[in-house]
């Protein structure tokens, strides 16, 4: 399932200007994890807060005994809507007793299902109403069931008509019904027929989560637990089995019937009805059932594969955005050619579909031959969509795509695996991204998104593994961890065998585990068997939560021409994780000599063995060393001179470096390591150690002087012609305030803010001739194309008219407004835009209301007005926020919607860190009245407030009291207690 959305600060991010924040959380489904107080098996989360014990559960909500102060709904819902959903409760299910406390759940309490299902056959009857869902489900004792084991099924929501065992009717004493179990007490030895019918509300589902309604529209999204929703079932991955579909709709406003598998008979039935039965011949788990019905029209094309079997590709949507999927087929198709050249892996159907929808949780999502993708991530125009719109749909596409083998074909024993499926998945459509665009801009884009976004989760209150070891959510674990740290260790494995060695334990991995439930062993096991190797002590990556500083200390010896390097590593201490084993951490190496040039490595020694370097009888100018103890020494042979050390080249461990290196040194290698990784990489040291220098000036009322050799050195990239554009782009792009708050004891955002925004005019006022000419130069009349060369292009005349017009002065603002005008895309109209927003004044208003008056009948390039307004850094730009929840265009019932706004939001550190609080009372406000609507994306919001704890006295006070009043309200969602109680507990 993808993760991400384009966030608000992906939007703008071309233009140069907007901070990292927040809305990483949002791009990533940055879910959080358990608090310190869960460390302890067995532990109750009502343990956490003494408080809470006056709590009692209705459904999967809490309630308080005394009254709640509501927020004014009215205050928030705009008046025009993107979705047909209500925000009624749904008719009360068959029962509903009082519950505990949340249950936390365990991997280490994993046990098989008592039962298997075989077969599963589905029939909706789709009504305006209600939906009645009937269930025949073939069930078979488990490998470890007993005869005498209850079945036990999951339900939420669902209202019981009947259940039948082998025909019969069961009686009232034969099963028991809560709000979230069905329970059969005795069932018959060996294998049944079991068969259920249940009553369901889709219109009145504002969760998104099983089946509702999207623009009249049904659809469905059942990962992780959403299947429950539609009907009782054993609803977890490790129960697979084969389904058919039969849907029945009204024709006229459901002409379009879709589930997954192939298309097995459809036709018209009385009443001006019709029906359609689907068959999926592969065994699936629950989550990735999937039902489409609705009044939308496709693009279709067809691919043949390498054993030349033609397969059918449609893309459905609402007719009017037809034209907009042009570039979400080429990526389909793209992504199909990709996977069977790189890995040998063929599509194993005759039709892949799909399907677009404006209300969905997350990005997109793999249901077997049935992608359902929020419609973001697949219309794209030039006119309306930006460079990274298009990139987005690109790796989205490819991602979920790739998840026909790494996911559906085989997928996760448990939940607790999720980064086996996810973590694969990511890592493949980066590299399939990489393959199609410039490998070492996608790689310092990932590094980027990894550092500003996850780096923070593991140094906060909810730290944990790739896979977690608890939670009381699953919905709340789809976190940057899980997806782009588990891509990294996914990457770790291919750095030390190679990408010969890494396909082989692909190759082997599917062999030994197609249509299995496995784990994250499996998959360790197949990669170490298929290369004959081991890898001491790899599996910590997926048990310890922190992430590693590797500490690096070097020497020369001009006698006997070696080179030393003395490594040590420490992980750090995270909640229910006091101390840690050392990590193997492959650590990529080049020497670099006086003359900027590669120097050949022959052998390098460690623990007292020599190893001999060599590569078909080639040169070897980079190793990777084997990092596995708490300190290493490396020493290599044969060095004629003193080096500088290239260090974790190609960022070949998800880590943080602390070398020895020198001011001169990071210089030297900005300007000359043939690693561009790590070109770019002494750029960002140099410029954070800047950064931090400063802001102490700035904390001590010191003037503040910017470094003219930082300056001469930015100056030298962008007058490199021969760089990629799009490198330069990014390597004079500074910091965000985020990654430089996160290396602060204590977090100044106004400090921070301050700094980097006298950085960046100080920048733009001495280089302002070389700025200028890169904006005109890179200037073109030519028809938009989506290719590398054209991003480049635009990606460096965007940053370089950012950093211009933040002088405020006449002559660069009608340089941005003449940008503005005559932009013929997206990219460029849009990135001049938010060039001229950065200053308050009237030249700004014109020209956001302009923007909106252009576009305001397009929802998705509203949300883009939306979020640049969002992410501002204009002081007390929380009232303008405030006002624009209640504009027409706005819908709190709309996830993108609430990304763009208040997430964006969360991502201007300076005004969501007000020290008047103004900004936590906002969100606290808002979490409690989108919580009664949507818990996902409310537990999303809430997370912005996790690392509360970084900041000075007052603002944790602040922002403390906004976290009790939110665990403290009435009919409170598990999904938001567990983030916000957590955040509190940490």
């Amino acid at each position: 399932m993808a993760r991400r959305l384009i966030s608000p600060a992906a939007a703008c991010r071309g233009c140069g200007f907007v901070n990292a924040g927040f809305l990483g959380a949002v791009s990533s489904f940055h879910y959080q994890s358990l608090p310190a107080c869960s460390s302890k098996q067995g532990s109750s989360v009502r343990n956490c807060f003494s408080f809470r014990a006056d709590l009692r559960k209705e459904g999967s909500r809490w309630i308080r005994s005394e009254p709640f102060l509501s927020v004014n709904s009215a205050k928030f819902v705009g008046k025009r809507t993107s979705c047909s959903v209500a925000t009624e409760p749904p008719p009360a299910a068959t029962e509903k007793p009082e519950m505990d406390a949340p249950k936390e759940i365990f991997l280490k309490d994993y046990r098989k299902p008592d039962y298997l299902f075989d077969k599963v056959d589905l029939q909706f009857q789709l009504g305006e109403e209600k939906t009645i869902v009937t269930s025949k489900i073939v069930v078979s004792p488990g490998a470890e069931g007993s005869i005498s084991a209850p079945l036990v099924l999951h339900g939420c929501d669902l209202k019981l008509l009947s259940i039948k065992v082998n025909g019969t009717e069961l009686k009232g004493e034969e099963y028991t019904v809560d709000s979230r179990h069905l329970t059969v007490s005795t069932p018959p030895a060996g294998v049944f027929n079991l068969e259920i019918v249940t009553e369901i509300y889709p219109q009145l589902n504002t969760s998104l989560e099983g089946l509702y309604k999207s623009t009249g529209n049904f659809c469905t999204q059942c990962e992780a637990e959403g299947f429950r929703k539609i009907t009782y079932f054993q609803d977890r991955p490790d129960v697979m089995a084969k389904y058919t579909c039969r849907i029945e709709a009204d024709k006229t406003l459901y002409p379009v019937l879709l589930s997954n598998g192939n298309l097995i008979e459809q036709g018209d039935l009385e009443g001006g009805k019709h029906f359609a039965l689907w068959e999926d011949p592969f065994k699936k788990p629950s989550y990735l059932f999937a039902l489409v019905a609705g009044q939308l029209g496709c693009r279709e094309d067809s691919f043949v594969t390498c054993s030349g079997h033609n397969v059918t590709l449609r893309i459905w949507t609402p007719a009017q955005d037809l034209p907009k999927t042009a570039h979400a087929m080429y990526s389909l198709k793209a992504a199909m050619q990709w996977d069977e050249e790189v890995f040998g892996l063929e599509y194993d159907l005759d039709l892949f579909n799909i399907v677009v929808v404006p209300d969905f949780n997350m990005g997109a999502m793999e249901n077997k031959s049935l992608n359902i993708f929020q419609s973001r991530l697949v219309l794209a125009s030039p006119e309306t969509a930006t460079d990274g719109d298009y990139a987005a749909i690109l790796g989205v596409v490819g991602h979920e795509y790739f998840h026909n083998w790494t996911g559906n074909r085989v997928t996760c024993r448990d939940w607790f695996q999720l980064t086996l499926k996810e973590g694969l998945t990511v890592f493949r459509d980066q590299e399939f991204s990489s393959d199609l665009g410039c490998r070492t801009v996608k790689r310092i884009a990932d590094v980027s998104k990894l550092r500003i976004y996850q780096f923070p989760q593991d140094a906060g209150p909810m730290a944990h593994p790739i896979r977690p070891h608890s939670y009381i959510k699953m919905d709340n674990f789809y976190t940057v961890t899980v997806y782009e740290k588990g891509a990294e260790v996914v990457r770790m494995y291919k750095t030390m065998f190679g990408a010969s060695g890494f396909r082989k334990g692909m190759d082997l991995y599917f062999q030994r585990h197609d249509g299995q439930a496995v784990t994250c062993e499996d998959f360790y096991a197949a990669m170490c068997d298929a290369n004959n190797a081991q890898l001491p002590n790899f599996l910590q990556w997926y048990s310890q939560a922190g992430t590693p500083t590797v500490k690096v200390s070097s020497s020369y010896d001009p006698s006997s021409q070696t080179f030393s390097l003395k490594l040590s590593q420490e992980v750090p201490p995270t909640p229910g994780q006091p101390v840690k084993e050392p990590m193997f951490i492959p650590v990529a190496v080049g020497l670099v000599d006086s003359t900027g040039k590669d120097m050949p490595l022959t052998s390098v020694c460690s623990d007292g063995t020599l190893q001999t370097l060599s590569s078909d009888g080639k040169p070897v100018f980079t190793t990777v060393l084997q990092f596995k103890k708490k300190e290493e020494e490396f020493i290599f042979k044969n060095v004629p001179e003193k080096p500088v050390p290239s260090l974790l080249r190609g960022y070949s461990a998800p880590v943080r470096l602390d070398s020895d290196l020198s001011e001169s040194d990071l210089f030297f290698l900005l300007a000359n390591d043939s690693d561009e990784f790590n070109r770019w990489e002494a750029g960002q040291v140099l410029a954070r150690k800047l950064m931090l220098s400063l802001v102490a000036d700035f904390q001590q009322q010191k003037t503040l002087i910017l470094n003219p050799k930082f300056v001469d050195g930015l100056r030298s990239i962008l007058r490199n012609t021969s760089l990629d554009k799009e490198f330069i782009a990014k390597a004079i792009t500074l910091p965000g305030q985020g990654e430089i708050m996160d290396m602060m004891p204590v977090a100044d955002p106004d400090a921070v803010h301050a700094v980097r925004n006298f950085i960046k005019k100080e920048l733009a006022l001495q280089l302002k001739d070389d700025l200028r000419a890169a904006v005109t130069s890179n200037r073109s009349s030519e028809a938009y194309t989506f290719n590398h060369d054209s991003m480049a292009r635009r990606a460096l005349k965007n940053t370089c008219l950012a950093y211009l017009a933040s002088l405020n002065e006449p002559d660069v603002t009608e340089l941005a407004l003449h940008e503005y005008k005559t932009a013929t895309n997206m990219t460029e109209q849009f990135a001049a835009l938010a060039a001229l927003s950065q200053n308050p004044g009237q030249v700004r208003e014109d020209a956001l209301l302009d923007f909106y008056n252009k576009w305001q009948n397009d929802y998705l390039v509203v949300s883009k007005w939306f979020a640049l307004q969002a992410t501002s850094d204009i002081p007390g730009n929380v009232v303008n926020v405030q006002k624009l929840l209640s504009h027409p265009a706005f819908d709190l019932r709309n996830p993108n919607k609430v990304y763009s706004l208040i997430g964006g939001f969360c991502g201007s550190p300076v005004n969501f860190h007000a020290k008047d609080g103004s900004g936590y009372k906002f969100l606290g406000e808002v979490v409690l009245q989108l919580d009664k609507i949507n818990p996902q994306v409310a537990s999303r919001m809430v997370s912005a407030f996790s690392r509360w704890r970084r900041y000075d006295e007052t603002r944790q006070a602040l922002a403390k009291a906004q976290l009790e009043m939110i665990v403290s309200a009435n009919g409170l969602s598990e999904n938001v207690y567990e983030i916000a109680s957590k955040s509190l507990a940490g």
